[in-house]
């Protein structure tokens, strides 16, 4: 049967959201935010010279560089002011959300509530300060020496001053995407991190397709490898579909009670568990682990001497960890399986939810409140999270597996963008509906109070 809720959804017409002005001054909010985000990733770091850097970057295409630089939307490409990205952020929050979780004076912070996570957010933010710092002067160390032995110059005149012009510029972008992420997230729609990653993926789709479609054009691709490659995105999206809308419904049964013609009545009530609980979170944080020190590596390899052995272990490395290796394929499923476990146990609180229903009368059937149902939810939500991360694992690496011999459209073909890309779509609809039906409730209620002022008078 229908909840009033359900029935509203369905109602939701192009009238209710005219009426809802609220809603789309939070919706152009966003939209202006993501063409400010657009803007930004063509604005340079001082001292680049962009078409040597566009050549020096057109012979590294396929690596680790160009999944990264389909992340930022370009921005690395280019080596604008926000070529980090959001990625420094997410790695400082990875630390802070671990350290929160094993650090005992900051999980006595996290139990403060909102002052706790105010003061766990400035820590992240001090961390994302200090990361892009480290980051940004050795993608500027880098940046001198790139292209050497080519005989290109990326920088216009090397030296400490552009060192510290580029590493200012690279921390004040990074630090800008962060505000602008946390604005999204209170002034607009969905969540603002994750919306600014899925628009640089969807900012650089238009030309991977297009580079697809004439690689099959021109014979470089079989035409029929890119309408398998069509079809196999097609199946991915409904796989994401179908696994993000699973759930484990676990019955609850409150207590009878009497009812206004004096029966008695046992309520029952059904806890939702998701099976993909932590989302879009894990490959997000397995990929920031990953590719902020691959891009490093590329860097600082590159403005190394060649005769050098500094010089051969940054070439060995980054070669055992380019994308598609089985080194970079094990550790990239790891993190994701891990932060899979770590983060639904954050999402999910067993002793919380076993003692909230507790204190609400409910209990799950043949199983005795408290701590024997904390441990049936701890059960449940390992078990569940196994299915998660597994289908996690396979999304994000069968697809890499499959197309890693494709010179074109390496990052669209990854599972990992089409599940930030799925997930936060779905996520984005879900706020806009549900701004929705609170706005019909909210007229209901209205009318409501003048129909019931009118009688009384």
């Amino acid at each position: 049967m229908a909840t009033s809720a359900e029935n509203m959804a369905a109602g939701i017409s192009f009238d209710s959201f005219r009426k809802a002005t609220d809603l789309k001054k939070r919706l152009w909010f966003t939209l202006g935010v993501l063409v400010l985000f657009r803007f930004l990733s063509f604005v340079p770091i001082p001292g680049i010279d962009p078409r040597s850097l566009q050549q020096l970057f057109d012979t590294q295409r396929g690596g680790v560089l160009d999944f990264f630089n389909t992340f930022s939307g370009g921005s690395l490409e280019r080596m604008s002011i926000i070529a980090l990205g959001i990625m420094p952020y997410i790695t400082a929050s990875i630390v802070v959300q671990l350290g929160a979780a094993l650090h005992e004076p900051w999980k006595q912070l996290k139990k403060e509530g909102e002052v706790g996570r105010k003061k766990l957010n400035q820590y992240t933010r001090y961390l994302t300060v200090l990361l892009t710092t480290v980051q940004g002067y050795v993608i500027a160390t880098g940046l001198e020496g790139l292209g050497a032995n080519q005989g290109i110059a990326a920088v216009v005149e090397p030296g400490m001053t552009f060192r510290i012009a580029a590493t200012i510029s690279l921390i004040g972008g990074t630090l800008f995407l962060m505000w602008l992420g946390e604005q999204i997230t209170s002034r607009g729609i969905g969540n603002g991190i994750s919306l600014i990653i899925m628009a640089g993926i969807v900012a650089s789709m238009p030309g991977l397709l297009a580079q697809l479609f004439e690689s099959g054009r021109s014979g470089a691709v079989d035409p029929l490898v890119v309408v398998s490659v069509i079809l196999l995105l097609v199946v991915l999206v409904l796989f994401i579909c179908f696994m993000e809308r699973a759930q484990r419904r676990v019955l609850v049964q409150y207590p009878k009670r009497a009812t206004a013609r004096g029966m008695m009545q046992q309520e029952r009530s059904h806890l939702p568990m998701k099976v993909n609980i932590a989302g879009v979170i894990p490959p997000i944080f397995a990929s920031s682990i990953l590719l902020m020190p691959l891009t490093v590596l590329q860097f600082a390899g590159g403005g190394a001497d060649p005769a050098s052995d500094s010089s051969d272990w940054l070439i060995t490395i980054s070669t055992f960890l380019q994308r598609g290796a089985p080194l970079y394929l094990f550790l990239y499923g790891a993190g994701i399986a891990f932060f899979c476990f770590f983060y639904a146990s954050v999402q999910f609180n067993s002793e919380d939810t076993s003692e909230n229903l507790k204190r609400a009368g409910g209990f799950v059937p043949g199983i005795r409140p408290g701590k024997a149902t904390e441990q049936y939810f701890d059960y449940l939500l390992n078990r569940i999270t196994v299915i998660g991360a597994a289908y996690l694992v396979t999304i994000c690496l069968i697809p890499e597996i499959l197309f890693s011999n494709l010179d074109v459209g390496s990052a669209l073909l990854g599972g990992t963008s089409l599940l930030i890309i799925v997930n936060v779509t779905v996520d984005f609809v879900s706020q806009v509906q549900s701004h929705l039906i609170a706005h019909q409730y909210g007229d209901l209620i209205k009318k409501a109070k003048l129909k019931g002022g009118g009688r009384r008078r």
